[in-house]
């Protein structure tokens, strides 16, 4: 296909692409991993407010390359290098154990938090010291698949790229603006600025969801804060929210994990704001 094969671990792009697994190394050069045809899907459609393509370069397996042919076609339509290399090599930049022999490297794509302020966002998930890369990648799909605008990671959260929050993602990484690295008091204000109602979501909370629902008070633009898997929300963040909500338990569950929470949060907001009759209802998509 015109692309020089990639015989050896060592060449220097197999290494340039294999450090990216380390943080230090994605955030020197700001860009990261992506891999399985889902992720490489959503980079090579995927292009950056500067109006670049997200996916620059692209290591493929003669099998994988024969199987998702209209994914390779397009990388190379897009710009973007395309390798094709042996499983021995893919399996030395790959971070799964069974790789599916398309992995690519992107740019980073996270949004300025200022610019998703300016967007008039209707709903937004804030991710607080929020540690496992696996769970900030599934609330970031549960936040895309709810039809958020948004989601923000505060400073003391997981790296955005790490390649279990990116697979995690399945995808939705490329969907909706991030914002990164905004401390959670600033995120709060900036919300509440914008007219966002900030809810905190606690398994202790003094507002129960259903009731919110009932009374009606969530039709409107709003933000729900999720805490850390093992500890929640310290009480410092609780008490810069608007309510601190409990999802109810109704069965003889101690308590839901935070992925699951986080998608019923987000969907009862949704719903909410999809209600026919709403004010100002956001249309849906």
């Amino acid at each position: 296909m015109g692309t020089p094969e990639l015989i050896s671990p060592r060449s220097p792009r197999v290494v340039a692409a294999r450090r990216l697994a380390k943080r230090n190394f994605r955030s020197k050069e700001r860009l990261f991993l992506a891999e399985g045809p889902q992720a490489v899907r959503e980079a090579v459609a995927h292009r950056g407010g500067d109006g670049r393509a997200t996916l620059v370069e692209l290591f493929t397996t003669a099998e994988a390359a024969e199987r998702y042919a209209d994914i390779v076609e397009a990388a190379r339509a897009s710009g973007a290098r395309v390798h094709h290399a042996p499983d021995a090599v893919l399996a030395e930049v790959s971070q799964t154990v069974t790789p599916q022999g398309l992995v690519g490297v992107c740019r980073f794509l996270d949004a300025p938090f200022e610019e998703i302020l300016a967007a008039g966002p209707r709903l937004v998930a804030v991710l607080a010291h929020v540690r496992d890369p696996g769970n900030a990648g599934t609330v970031l799909r549960c936040a895309d698949a709810a039809g958020a605008d948004a989601v923000v990671l505060t400073d003391a959260s997981v790296d955005l790229y790490n390649p279990k929050s990116v697979r995690a993602s399945a995808g939705s990484l490329f969907h909706l603006p991030v914002a990164v690295g905004v401390p959670v008091e600033q995120a709060v204000s900036g919300l509440r600025g914008s007219g966002v109602r900030v809810l905190a979501a606690d398994g202790a909370g003094e507002d129960d969801l259903d009731d919110e629902l009932d009374a009606g008070t969530m039709s409107g633009p709003s933000a729900w804060i999720f805490g850390n898997e093992a500890w929640g929300l310290p009480e410092e963040t609780r008490a810069l929210a608007d309510a601190v909500v409990r999802v109810p338990i109704h069965g003889r569950a101690e308590s839901l994990n935070l992925a699951t929470a986080a998608a019923v949060c987000l969907y009862a907001s949704a719903r909410a704001q999809r209600a026919p009759g709403r004010r100002g209802a956001a249309p849906a998509r």
